[in-house]
């Protein structure tokens, strides 16, 4: 019982120290930028680290499974700020991240309806768990199958985890493009703009497979998508 007030007392604390740096402007930039419907505070990104920094100061004693624990519960206030803040909390801690499974990932998967909250679900815990190999493609899968586009997004984002060396990523071209596949008739703008930057950075790895995987869906692709994967090769060509 006392880790559990102890987590309700984190919580509230970083509450208040998200509310020091309420700024209307940014309350009115979110509303255009990255609509949901969480309650936003109104904290820049530069803010919300010097938080998220003072949150990782008082929970270095907390072993991996409570950082979840605690990050689920900043998730469950429904401020986009805190989930925000608990999804790079675990995402950049290798605790935490040794002991991330599937059953974690389902109860993480709260208010994705905005852009930056789902590239963060997706890049820091679905796709590293899928890189790792914690969960299977099937799983990634199952979000290309749900009537909510932000859902299906998920599963094309995450494949930058597996490229992306920042990400830990080495490539993965037959993975990568499996997940593509599936979703080249999908044209709603935020699938389009998934799967642009899904093969944007395949292409640095595996130029070829790329190439043939837009001659293969030429007639199915947005134009949009081919555009700017095609401009990236032609680019780094050139380079």
């Amino acid at each position: 019982m006392e880790k559990i007030v102890s987590m309700r007392e984190i919580i509230t604390d970083i509450i208040k120290a998200l509310e020091v740096f309420i700024d209307q402007k940014r309350i009115e930039f979110a509303k255009k930028s990255y609509p949901t419907s969480m309650k936003v505070l109104g904290v820049t990104v530069p803010n919300q680290k010097i938080v998220l920094k003072e949150l990782k100061a008082k929970t270095k004693h907390l072993t991996g499974r409570e950082k979840l624990e605690l990050a689920k519960k900043l998730v469950n206030t429904n401020i986009f700020e805190c989930q925000y803040i608990a999804l790079e909390y675990i995402g950049k801690d290798k605790k935490a991240l040794s002991e991330l499974n599937e059953n974690d990932l389902d109860e993480f998967l709260i208010n994705m309806d905005n852009w930056i909250s789902v590239d963060c679900y997706s890049l820091y815990l679905v796709g590293y768990t899928w890189q790792q190999n914690k969960i299977t493609t099937e799983k990634i899968k199952t979000y290309l199958k749900s009537d909510d586009f932000w859902t299906r997004r998920i599963a094309v984002a995450a494949t930058v985890s597996l490229n992306q060396k920042a990400r830990g990523g080495v490539g993965d071209a037959k993975r990568t493009l499996e997940i593509c596949a599936l979703a080249v008739n999908d044209h709603q703008d935020m699938i389009n703009k998934a799967l642009s930057w899904a093969l944007r950075e395949l292409a640095p790895i595996d130029k070829d497979s790329v190439i043939n995987f837009i001659n293969k869906y030429e007639n199915n692709l947005h134009s949009r998508v081919i555009r700017e994967v095609k401009n990236k090769i032609e680019k780094d060509y050139k380079n």
